[in-house]
Formats: structure tokens, C-alpha cells, sequence
């Protein structure tokens, strides 16, 4: 009965000392960071790839005009 109580007991010691302080940290740590927000060189590298992915949207429609206007068929070829 002492051995069962000792097995069971050790891995919720080391558990209890080790691992939930740093996991407590580590999780309100996140939590933190996630309600601040953006900081301001985020928004700015979100604001541009935003633009370029707009810049690169247009683009391939470009492509698909002057592809629809020069070769009508290749949308089957796919």
C-alpha cells in the first residue's frame, strides 16, 4: 500500500515544483502578449504584405486578361 501511495505521490511532487510553476509562467506570459495587441512594427509588416498581396492580386488578374485575350483555351489546360 506504501509503495502505491510513494509511485503515485513522487510524479505529482516533481510535477507540482517542476513543471506547473514554468507552465503558469509561460501561459499568462502569452496571455499578456496576445492582450496588448500589435505592437507597431507588426501593423506596419502586416500593413505591407496586406499591400502587396493587393499589388500581386492585380497582378495575376493582369495576367489573366492578356492570357484570355491572347490564348482563350488555357484555363482548360489545367
Amino acid at each position: 500500500m506504501e509503495d502505491t501511495i510513494g509511485i503515485i505521490v513522487a510524479p505529482i511532487v516533481i510535477f507540482l515544483i517542476f513543471v506547473a510553476p514554468i507552465w503558469l509562467i509561460l501561459h499568462y506570459r502569452s496571455k499578456k502578449q496576445m492582450n496588448q495587441g500589435l505592437t507597431q512594427d507588426e501593423y506596419a509588416t502586416l500593413q505591407d504584405l496586406a499591400d502587396r498581396a493587393e499589388k500581386m492580386a492585380d497582378r495575376i488578374n493582369t495576367l489573366e486578361s492578356i492570357l484570355d485575350a491572347e490564348a482563350p483555351q488555357w484555363r482548360n489546360k489545367v
